[in-house]
Order: structure tokens, then C-alpha cells, then sequence
């Protein structure tokens, strides 16, 4: 039987990390960091072909490609994923799933326009805080970092081999923050998002699997069998 692990220290991490988040925005460091990358013609980095061919668009297929596989191990699972049963897996493709779900959600209401569309960087939108219901001028709808969560949305990995797998998991939480930090800083590069915004996306998405695990062990009693063929 999988060892119970007490919510409370990850309760008191989720509420320090949001606390640490909430003080970076009102420190206004996005701008200073987004200064280096650009200037008032705008960012010399957003079209490099490492950005854009290989960091963006070869990331995200690569990103779907993994969700896909994860949806197939359900029934057929491969590597470190056939050490925990299906309820698990399901735990972790469902939790990945919605943390896409959430970034998009946030992200399609926003106010916020990216970096490369401000006047300070040759375009056209007023910089506000990204949690603003007022238009800054311009296209708005960049905020979270949408390309970030390519990485950040396989965070619940940790929750599900934690309990057996201490080492998987944190190969595995490791390995989604690199990739998700790794990604939206490529975008910062570009101009295309603020620091800020990677980091609310890691977050969310943080917040999203640890509230997904806290009420997955309610729920697998009542998951139907056809769907989990290695525990009917």
C-alpha cells in the first residue's frame, strides 16, 4: 500500500511559493530583465532560427507528442510508468491535461500584452500588471506563458511516483521545471514573454497537480474498470 504523505509541508511550500511570486511582481524586475534582452527597436534575438525552430516550435510537437504517449500508457504502459498501476497514470495524464487546460483558460482572458508589443520596445500597448482587467493597448492575452507550460504541465509526474519512486519523482519534477524554465526563457529571449509569466505558469501548474493529488485517492475507488485493465 502506497505510503500516506502528510499534505501540510506542501500546502505551507504552495503558499510560500505564491507569497514569493506576489513580491517579485510588485518588485518590477520584469522590465529590467526584458531591458537586457531588448531595446527600443525591439528584441535582436526574436527570430533566431534556435528560438523559433528548435525552443518553440520543435518543443511544443515534441511536448504532444509526449501527452500522447502518456494517454497510450494507460494501456500500455512503458519505462518508469509500468512501476505504478493505471489509476496512477490516469492520476498523472488527467493532471497534465488540465494544467494545459488552465494555462490556456488564463491566457485566452488576458488583458496583458507580451514584451515585443510595448512602446518601450518599439511597439504600440502601455505596460500594467498582467492582473489588470484594463487594456494595456494592445493584443493582450499573453499572460501566463502559454509555450512554458510545454514543461510545467508535467509537473504532477512528481505527485505520482513520490509515494514509491522518491528518485523517479524527482528525476521527473527536475526535469519538468529545467524544461518549462528552459522554454520560457527562450521566449523571454524573444521578447515574447516577461519572466513573471513563466513563472506564474509554473505555479499554476504546481497548484494544479498538488490539488489533483490531494483528491485522486477519493476518486480511484469509483474509476471504471474498463478503463484500467492491469487492476480489474
Amino acid at each position: 500500500m502506497p505510503r500516506t504523505i502528510s499534505a501540510t509541508p506542501w500546502t505551507a511550500l504552495t503558499l510560500a511559493l505564491l507569497l514569493a511570486l506576489l513580491a517579485w511582481d510588485l518588485s518590477r524586475l520584469d522590465m529590467v530583465l526584458a531591458a537586457w534582452m531588448g531595446g527600443a527597436v525591439g528584441f535582436p534575438l526574436r527570430g533566431h532560427w534556435l528560438l523559433t525552430v528548435v525552443l518553440h516550435d520543435g518543443a511544443r510537437r515534441a511536448g504532444w507528442l509526449l501527452v500522447v504517449a502518456l494517454c497510450l500508457a494507460l494501456w500500455w504502459p512503458f519505462g518508469p510508468l509500468k512501476r505504478v498501476p493505471a489509476t496512477v497514470r490516469l492520476q498523472l495524464v488527467a493532471t497534465t491535461l488540465l494544467s494545459l487546460l488552465a494555462v490556456v483558460a488564463l491566457k485566452s482572458g488576458s488583458s496583458t500584452s507580451c514584451p515585443w508589443d510595448l512602446q518601450a520596445f518599439g511597439g504600440v500597448a502601455q505596460h500594467a500588471s498582467h492582473w489588470s482587467a484594463l487594456a494595456d493597448g494592445g493584443p493582450g492575452r499573453c499572460f501566463p506563458a502559454g509555450h512554458a507550460s510545454t514543461g510545467f504541465a508535467f509537473l504532477g509526474g512528481y505527485f505520482v511516483f513520490r509515494r514509491e519512486h522518491r528518485r523517479m519523482a524527482r528525476i521527473w519534477l527536475l526535469s519538468a521545471l529545467a524544461t518549462g524554465l528552459s522554454l520560457g526563457l527562450a521566449q523571454q529571449l524573444r521578447g515574447a514573454h516577461f519572466m513573471s509569466h513563466t513563472l506564474w505558469t509554473a505555479y499554476l501548474c504546481w497548484c494544479v497537480a498538488f490539488g489533483m493529488d490531494l483528491v485522486w485517492s477519493r476518486l480511484t475507488q469509483r474509476l471504471p474498470s474498463i478503463l484500467l485493465p492491469d487492476e480489474a
